[in-house]
């Protein structure tokens, strides 16, 4: 399992950085401490339920997040079908998650380089809604930028449920968790 987004303090609250948000919430709700630098990330281990859990934070930036995604599957051998990614998208509400077992990587680059480095879509998401930009905002800078006040308390709803599919994910499945939060 893993997320992502971009390494540093001036990106840790910005809307490339839900995923990031997501797992420390988890790590919380799981009592994992994410503090090892291995992979090319942060990792923390934990288990729960029975089940190992691994939490990955790639240190590589957002665009070249495979190549630490690939360390981490290579390395434990995890099935595509167990790794779980967590991520932010434009194309989804602010306050909005959507859960599915598998799919294409659309307009969002980190998802892309992950897809492309594991050779395969087939593996489960969580995208975390941050909204579209306004037609004159450039992209990367919306993406990039930290959420304005207003936004912030269902920006962290949105997190707080990602956590929450993530061991509804692990307790009763993927379609399940789909039912109860799509």
């Amino acid at each position: 399992m893993l997320v992502y987004g971009n390494p540093g303090e001036q990106y840790e609250h910005t809307r490339h950085n839900v995923g990031f948000a997501a797992i420390d919430m988890l790590a919380e709700k799981l009592q994992i401490e994410v503090n090892k630098n291995k992979f090319k990330g942060t990792v923390g281990e934990g288990i729960y339920q029975g089940k190992k859990i691994i939490l990955l934070k790639p240190q590589t930036f957002m665009n070249a997040s495979g190549e630490s995604v690939v360390e981490i599957v290579n390395f434990y051998k995890i099935p595509l079908s167990d790794l779980l990614v967590i991520y932010d998208d434009i194309d989804i509400d602010i306050g909005k998650i959507r859960i599915r077992p598998e799919g294409s990587s659309g307009t969002h680059n980190g998802m892309r380089n992950i897809s492309d480095i594991l050779g395969s879509h087939d593996f489960p998401r969580i995208r975390i809604g941050t909204g579209k930009p306004n037609e004159n905002q450039d992209l990367a800078d919306y993406v990039l930028s930290n959420f304005p006040q207003e936004e912030q308390l269902e920006v962290n709803k949105a997190i707080e449920m990602a956590a929450d599919a993530v061991l509804e994910i692990i307790n009763n499945g993927i379609t399940s968790a789909m039912n109860i939060y799509n």
